[in-house]
Protein backbone atom coordinates (compact mmCIF):
# COMPACT_ATOMS: atom_id res chain seq x y z
CA UNK A 1 0.00 0.00 0.00
CA UNK A 2 1.19 3.50 -0.81
CA UNK A 3 1.99 5.76 2.13
CA UNK A 4 -0.64 8.53 2.26
CA UNK A 5 1.97 11.28 2.56
CA UNK A 6 3.93 9.96 -0.42
CA UNK A 7 0.74 9.73 -2.50
CA UNK A 8 -0.39 13.23 -1.50
CA UNK A 9 3.01 14.78 -2.26
CA UNK A 10 3.34 12.98 -5.59
CA UNK A 11 -0.17 14.03 -6.62
CA UNK A 12 0.46 17.64 -5.62
CA UNK A 13 3.74 17.73 -7.55
CA UNK A 14 2.37 16.13 -10.72
CA UNK A 15 -0.80 18.27 -10.64
CA UNK A 16 1.21 21.46 -10.11
CA UNK A 17 3.45 20.68 -13.07
CA UNK A 18 0.44 19.84 -15.22
CA UNK A 19 -1.36 23.07 -14.28
CA UNK A 20 1.79 25.13 -14.88
CA UNK A 21 1.80 23.82 -18.44
CA UNK A 22 -1.97 24.21 -18.79
CA UNK A 23 -3.06 27.27 -16.77
CA UNK A 24 -6.60 27.11 -18.13
CA UNK A 25 -7.26 23.91 -16.11
CA UNK A 26 -9.20 24.52 -12.91
CA UNK A 27 -7.40 23.46 -9.70
CA UNK A 28 -10.38 21.24 -8.76
CA UNK A 29 -10.73 19.64 -12.20
CA UNK A 30 -11.96 16.03 -12.09
CA UNK A 31 -8.80 14.88 -13.85
CA UNK A 32 -6.99 15.37 -10.55
CA UNK A 33 -8.93 12.42 -9.07
CA UNK A 34 -7.98 10.29 -12.06
CA UNK A 35 -4.36 11.25 -11.52
CA UNK A 36 -4.50 10.32 -7.84
CA UNK A 37 -6.09 6.93 -8.60
CA UNK A 38 -3.46 6.25 -11.24
CA UNK A 39 -0.66 7.09 -8.82
CA UNK A 40 -2.18 4.97 -6.07
CA UNK A 41 -2.31 2.00 -8.41
CA UNK A 42 1.27 2.61 -9.56
CA UNK A 43 2.44 2.86 -5.98
CA UNK A 44 0.77 -0.41 -5.08
CA UNK A 45 2.35 -2.17 -8.08
CA UNK A 46 5.80 -0.75 -7.43
CA UNK A 47 7.05 0.52 -4.12
CA UNK A 48 7.95 4.05 -5.07
CA UNK A 49 8.99 7.28 -3.50
CA UNK A 50 7.38 10.67 -4.01
CA UNK A 51 9.63 11.67 -6.90
CA UNK A 52 9.08 8.44 -8.81
CA UNK A 53 5.31 8.63 -8.40
CA UNK A 54 5.27 12.29 -9.40
CA UNK A 55 7.18 11.39 -12.55
CA UNK A 56 4.62 8.70 -13.36
CA UNK A 57 1.86 11.26 -12.79
CA UNK A 58 3.41 13.88 -15.04
CA UNK A 59 3.83 11.33 -17.82
CA UNK A 60 0.26 10.09 -17.31
CA UNK A 61 -1.33 13.55 -17.52
CA UNK A 62 0.81 14.55 -20.50
CA UNK A 63 -0.24 11.44 -22.40
CA UNK A 64 -3.95 12.12 -21.77
CA UNK A 65 -3.67 15.81 -22.61
CA UNK A 66 -2.23 14.91 -26.00
CA UNK A 67 -5.19 12.56 -26.53
CA UNK A 68 -7.63 15.37 -25.75
CA UNK A 69 -8.67 14.19 -22.27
Amino acid sequence: MVDDVVLKNATETAWSVYRARHPDVDPQDSRRCLLERHLQKRGEEHESDTEALAGFGIAYRQRFFQDGC
